[in-house]
């Protein structure tokens, strides 16, 4: 499987105004082959690089290595558009930003990021630093950072391409990484439920409950003080806002990093499978009223499932994805539903049998119910992986099984840790 391992460099003012440069070449170049890819209709490698190649080198003193990859980025930005629209992300067509993406090329940004392949990129791991292509010449004796475990990461597997990248005035390369999957376990003992939420952003079947209620009053304190931020609208406000545009999404990531760790690590030990609610399309079915939308919206279970599903897939653990209908009305051990079993948030009585249990637990214990109903019926899935970035138009396919499972083909890309 391929993982991505991020490092950050440490370049002198010298060198970051080198790296500088050959970025907003490199996009200014992507820029301008977009516009000829969307005047003439021609989005192929191939095909646009005979039209692109010459002046791409010419114009913005480009080597070999780096027209093509820009030529090439052009097309997959293309094709990730395409893809976008297919799925509906820019609304249905004749819609004002269904317009707007079709209407215009593609515009790439000054600093946007750019594939390095082993031609234009040489690693030195036992000193730290890198050799890299810019277009001002070859730039030797980069230094860099990392972790230990990453430094063993790329020594022992690192493949393919990196990618050069600058934000908010730091330097990354994401390099890639082909690690071997450990045998997937086909026979688990049983299975381990996963409920997803806001207050209690996961709770296992087991009765692990990871909440999330100091992690929300963060988030609170954060809308409070970016809303007020917004409105004073000053110059050291907008510095202050721009500082702190990521901490929250840095935050996230970092806690869903650790409760996937949890629940694979906990799963792996007691040779069990992991069961996950199918949240897809979730913002678009629930109705919310206006103050619960940014509470609902912000925290991303898109991103834990997907941290979940690959470490699962790094260790051999099955996962499978069942319907999350009414698992929170379902009583774990009658099997009655009905709205009013769930009394509030944190607490559910069965109007049925009586049974009373924490809402969240009573949850995941149904969702472990149904993953164990679709393996007596036959059903079985790998750990997906996240989907790709679409190479093409065309995406990862997906079958859905008539049980509610579905299982996914393993992924090309996943983001590591």
């Amino acid at each position: 499987m391929k993982l991505v391992v991020q490092v950050r460099l440490l370049p002198t003012p010298v060198q970051a105004a080198a790296l500088e440069a050959t970025l907003r070449a490199c996009n200014e170049a992507a820029t301008w082959v977009s516009e000829v890819a969307f005047e003439s209709g021609e989005f192929k490698n191939f095909a646009l690089r005979r039209l692109t190649y010459g002046q791409v080198r010419s114009r913005w003193n480009l080597g070999a290595q780096a027209a093509q990859h820009t030529i090439k980025k052009t097309c997959d930005a293309y094709a990730t558009l395409r893809a976008n629209l297919t799925a509906g992300c820019f609304g249905p067509p004749g819609s004002v930003r269904h317009r707007r993406a079709t209407q215009k090329p593609v515009v790439f940004r000054p600093l946007g990021a750019q594939p390095f392949d082993d031609r234009m990129l040489s690693w030195q791991l036992a000193g730290r630093t890198v050799s890299v292509w810019t277009t001002g010449g070859r730039m030797k004796d980069v230094a860099f950072t990392a972790a230990p475990e990453q430094l063993a990461t790329l020594a022992r597997y690192r493949r393919g391409e990196s990618d050069l990248i600058c934000r908010d005035g730091m330097w990354f390369l994401n390099a890639t990484c082909e690690v071997p999957e450990a045998p997937l376990n086909t026979d688990p003992v049983d299975f381990l439920g996963i409920d997803l939420g806001i207050v209690n952003i996961a709770t296992t079947s087991d009765g692990k409950i990871m909440a999330g209620r100091e992690l929300n009053r963060i988030r609170a304190r954060e809308r409070g003080l970016r809303t007020k931020l917004q409105q004073k609208n000053t110059p050291s406000a907008r510095r202050r806002l721009k500082r702190r545009r990521r901490k929250e999404a840095r935050r996230a990531r970092d806690i869903n990093h650790k409760i996937a760790k949890h629940v694979v690590a906990e799963a792996e030990r007691t040779s069990r499978g992991i069961a996950l609610e199918d949240l897809t399309g979730i913002r678009q079915r629930v109705r919310l009223r206006k103050p619960q939308r940014a509470t609902h919206s912000s925290w991303s279970f898109a991103q834990l499932g997907q941290f979940i599903a690959y470490k699962a897939r790094r260790a051999g653990v099955p996962v499978v994805y069942v319907d999350p209908a009414y698992t929170s009305r379902t009583c774990a051990e009658c099997g009655h539903i009905d709205q009013a079993n769930r009394v509030s948030q944190a607490r559910f009585v069965c109007r049925s049998c009586g049974f009373v249990d924490h809402a969240d637990r009573n949850s995941s214990r149904n969702i472990r119910a149904r993953a164990r109903e679709l393996r007596r019926c036959g059903v079985t899935s790998t750990a997906p992986a996240p989907p790709p970035r679409p190479r093409g138009g065309a995406g990862r396919k997906r079958s859905i099984t008539a049980s509610g499972a579905r299982c996914a083909s393993p992924g090309l890309l996943v983001p590591g840790r």
